[in-house]
């Protein structure tokens, strides 16, 4: 095990922090699953950490929007902190319910190094209610993301009811010119889905499943890696494991997708903190 050292978000509503602090072990990391209340009042530090995670769920209730509560909390008591967090090069990844805080934050999308300004939205799904599904996903090779580094076209599990991102189409460009689009939802084969559902699950702007600052280091989007932690989470994984035993292949050999963005994030500090 690193000595990489991951704060794991957990608090009113937050139902992932299990699974997230999980996948991280897996990943190499250390791992603690901290209420918000702990790294407010200060009996937590967050600057012993170097990986920081708003995890999925349904913060508050989401009963003024999806991570708006979350967001305010933090803004309110502990907006400095998380620059300075980020000023030093520490990593963050929202997921799901945290990319909604993120963006909320003004973190993401972070346009000339401003994380206070909110200029992108995650609002309700086109197909008008929860969607709890598995989805393809497409990598942009381009992207400087320190998560999705040797990864391509992938599967993860999405569950979410508000996870339409949409803004202002200068916005949208901006995110593509700059190459801050890192996952786009795709069909089977891998191209855009094209806003075509269910492969786009709730009618995102351009199929944008996720997005990261101007620095690749930080990063939020809808579907969950931490789901994905073994392969037998996939709902084929049966005809996965019989399609690679015909062709002479050890099923399972390899980390999951999802816990390799996890591995690439412990890797990364490792390299710039080692």
């Amino acid at each position: 095990m690193s000595n990489v050292n991951v704060l794991v978000l957990t608090g009113y509503g937050l139902n992932c922090d299990n699974e997230t602090a999980y996948a991280f072990e897996l990943a190499g990391a250390k791992a603690a699953k901290v209420h918000i209340n702990s790294v407010i009042n200060g009996s937590v530090h967050l600057e012993e950490y170097q990986i920081l995670v708003f995890g999925g769920g349904f913060s508050w209730g989401d009963d003024h929007g999806a991570g708006v509560i979350q967001a305010v909390r933090f803004k309110t008591h502990l907006g400095d902190r998380i620059l300075e967090f980020v000023a030093r090069g520490k990593l963050v990844i929202g997921i799901c319910n945290g990319f909604q805080t993120l963006v909320n934050l003004g973190l993401l999308p972070g346009f000339d190094n401003d994380y206070t300004r909110r200029s992108v939205a995650l609002t309700f799904n086109d197909c008008g209610n929860f969607r709890d599904d598995w989805v393809h996903l497409k990598i942009n090779p381009s992207t400087p993301c320190v998560f999705t580094r040797g990864l391509e076209l992938i599967e993860l599990p999405i569950r979410h009811g508000e996870g339409k991102l949409c803004a202002d189409q200068t916005i949208i460009d901006s995110l593509a010119d700059n190459q801050q689009v890192v996952l786009q939802y795709a069909l089977p084969e891998g191209t855009p889905a094209g806003r075509k559902f269910p492969y786009n699950p709730n009618g995102s702007v351009n199929d944008i499943a996720g997005i990261c600052d101007p620095t690749g280091r930080i990063f939020g989007l809808m579907p969950h890696p931490e789901a994905f932690n073994n392969w037998t989470n996939h709902p084929n994984w049966t005809l996965k494991k019989e399609k690679a035993r015909r062709e002479n292949k050890i099923f399972g050999s390899r980390p999951t997708p999802g816990i390799r963005m996890f591995q690439n994030a412990v890797e990364y500090m490792e390299r710039t903190e080692g």
